[in-house]
């Protein structure tokens, strides 16, 4: 079928209904998530019914801190990107306020599960809790399920080295900028996504044109510079990425990058870029003349680093950004 993507469920198509459904702010959707995707899978084609994520935007987090604060893996594009690529029939972006962190873990089960879904199962990690403060444990919705006849299946996290991988775990490797730890345990190299906006164009002045992409209340990641790939619509671009200017004033930096060979007018177009490599920390230079001398070692050490850099997953080979 083709795969679906619903922002709510007010209106759920007939080839949604009856699906097996795996919950949860899935932010970053990483190996330990897709552990809980394959067994959904495994599920859904053993009952001949669709696999469905559904997921909340924005994380509940940031809907109860005074602002938005944390750094975020995946927003709801990257998440169906990647539900896609793991072969899910659809997913559910469910809008989350206050008013909707109110709603009963009953009356979540009753209105959305089985009014508006109809599931057949539910897949989900231990550590998993929904409706009004939290009350929704794993065995509240195991109990739920076999009131209402769908199937409730509870997966423990999965470990990697002494700790379990979480999103936690990912943030913090990202912000020391280890992108190869992170892509590890996410099981495909993080990318970010945006609108190419105008930057400073100090940049282009210097003979190294950027992408910039603004980025968010939270962004986390270490200040430095980067091998990246970039996808613009169906082309595959290969760059230097660079996020922080400690040689100029700038209170939240873009996230810039300098796609090479490439000359065109692209503001305003989505770009998203994969994070392949990590070439150093920031730095300050004491004249313009060394900072173009960095940059110019700084696209060669990024080459090398991109013809060297595999998939590290099946999945990260179908997010498309290796040849």
């Amino acid at each position: 079928m083709t795969f679906i993507r619903l922002a709510g469920l007010d209106e759920v198509p007939e080839a949604l209904k009856g699906a097996m459904v795996a919950i949860g702010n899935f932010d970053g959707c990483h190996r330990g998530h897709q552990h809980v995707f394959r067994a959904l899978k495994e599920r859904a084609n053993a009952a001949g019914v669709p696999a469905l994520m559904l997921t909340f935007e924005p994380h509940p987090r940031d809907v109860f801190a005074p602002e938005p604060f944390m750094f975020r893996l995946t927003y709801a594009d990257q998440k169906a990107e990647i539900a896609r690529a793991l072969g899910l029939d659809g997913i559910v972006v469910m809008p989350f306020n206050l008013e909707f962190s109110r709603i009963e873990a009953e009356d979540f089960v009753t209105r959305f599960l089985v009014g508006a879904l109809n599931v057949r199962g539910v897949e989900v990690g231990a550590d998993f809790h929904f409706g009004y403060k939290r009350q929704g444990t794993p065995a509240f919705l195991k109990e739920a399920g076999q009131r209402h006849g769908f199937d409730v299946e509870i997966l423990d996290m999965l470990d990697e080295g002494d700790d379990h991988i979480s999103s936690t775990r990912i943030r913090t490797l990202l912000g020391e900028g280890d992108v190869a730890g992170a892509a590890q345990l996410l099981g495909y190299h993080w990318f970010l996504s945006g609108v190419v906006v105008t930057g400073d164009q100090r940049g282009r002045e210097l003979g190294f044109p950027t992408a910039n992409m603004a980025t968010p209340t939270g962004f986390d990641l270490m200040q430095g510079v980067y091998a990246v790939r970039a996808k613009l619509g169906n082309r595959l671009l290969d760059g230097v990425a660079s996020y922080g200017k400690p040689m100029f004033t700038d209170e939240r930096p873009p996230f810039e990058t300098w796609i090479f060979d490439f000359d065109e007018d692209i503001y305003g177009q989505k770009l998203e870029v994969a994070l392949l490599g990590t070439v150093r920390g920031q730095a300050k230079f004491s004249s313009l003349d060394e900072l173009i001398a960095a940059v110019n070692n700084d696209a060669a050490q990024a080459r090398h680093l991109l013809q060297a850099t595999l998939p590290v997953s099946e999945l990260d080979g179908k997010l498309g950004f290796f040849r």
